[in-house]
């Protein structure tokens, strides 16, 4: 279900389609990766554990991220689709 809310929700939201409509289940998928993956990580989305010969080694990424991705929805939906949306439709 999260993959099929991801794919038609980012179509949706790409063509400026139903936007609010399309941004509340796409919310609660955030919300639920929040609280249920990424909460127990902490805030920062980029945890450096070591940096080796192979290269950089990553931990596991908090909630930053998805806390940023809540915030686009938000604006996209209180804000409108803005100048582009008025330049293509």
């Amino acid at each position: 279900m999260t993959i099929l809310v991801e794919i038609v929700g980012g179509l949706a939201i790409l063509a400026s389609a139903l936007v609010p409509l399309a941004s509340l289940p796409m919310a609660v998928a955030l919300a639920v990766a929040i609280v249920t993956v990424h909460l127990p990580y902490g805030f920062s989305s980029i945890k450096l554990q070591a940096v080796t010969a192979n290269g950089a080694s990553f931990g596991q990424p908090g909630y930053e991220t998805d806390l940023l991705y809540l915030a686009g929805l938000a604006t996209l939906v209180l804000g409108g689709a803005g100048l582009f949306r008025s330049m293509v439709g």
